[in-house]
C-alpha cells in the first residue's frame, strides 16, 4: 500500500472517531452526521437527510465488513481494510461521495462555492490552511466556484491505494504542497 493512502486512510480514521476513544461506533457516525448538515443551514432537507443515510450507510457497511469480533467498534488496525480491499466499501463511498457534494451545491448548478466546502470541511474535521489548499487544487472558476462532481470523484480517489499525488493528499500534507 502505498505511504500516501494511508496517511489518507489514518486521518479519516481520527476525523471519523469524533469522541476521540480510539475506536470508530456508530455514534461517531451520527455525531458527524450532525455537525456536517449543520454546517450547511441554508442546504434543503432533502440533502441534509440524504447526508445523514450516507453517514449512516457508512458506518453499517464499516462494521458489517471490518468489525471481526462483533462489539459494534472498528480500530484502527481493522479500518485500514478500507484502502487494502476498497472494492468492498464502493458502494458506501460512492453514496457518501454523491451526498457530501450535493449538500455543498446549494444553488443546484453543479458548482460548490468555496465558503460552503470550507464549512463542510471544516465540520468534517480537516484543518483550514489544507482545506483551501484541497480547493485550489480543483481549479476553482473565477467565482470560486469548483464542479460538484469534481469533488466527488476526489472523494472516491482519496480512498484509492494505488494513487499518489492527487488533491486529496493536501488533507494529510503540508498545505503549502
Amino acid at each position: 500500500m502505498r505511504t500516501e493512502a494511508l496517511n489518507r486512510v489514518e486521518l479519516v480514521f481520527t476525523l471519523f472517531d469524533v469522541n476521540g476513544n480510539g475506536y470508530l461506533e456508530a455514534d461517531d457516525f451520527e455525531l458527524m452526521a450532525t455537525h456536517v448538515v449543520q454546517a450547511v443551514p441554508s442546504a434543503d432537507d432533502a440533502a441534509k437527510s440524504a447526508m445523514v443515510a450516507a453517514f449512516r450507510t457508512y458506518w453499517t457497511t464499516v462494521v458489517g465488513e471490518l468489525d471481526a469480533d462483533r462489539d459494534g467498534k472498528v480500530g484502527l488496525d481493522e479500518y485500514v481494510a478500507c484502502v487494502l480491499s476498497p472494492e468492498r466499501f464502493n458502494e458506501a463511498i460512492d453514496e457518501f461521495a454523491e451526498t457530501l457534494s450535493a449538500l455543498g451545491d446549494l444553488e443546484g448548478d453543479g458548482l460548490v462555492r468555496r465558503p460552503t466546502f470550507v464549512a463542510l470541511m471544516t465540520a468534517i474535521g480537516f484543518r483550514l490552511p489544507n482545506i483551501h489548499s484541497l480547493f485550489d487544487a480543483f481549479g476553482p472558476t473565477d467565482a470560486d466556484r469548483i464542479a460538484r462532481a469534481t469533488w466527488a470523484d476526489a472523494i472516491r480517489e482519496y480512498y484509492d491505494p494505488t494513487k499518489a499525488g492527487i488533491p486529496g493528499d493536501h488533507l494529510v500534507g503540508d498545505p503549502a504542497l
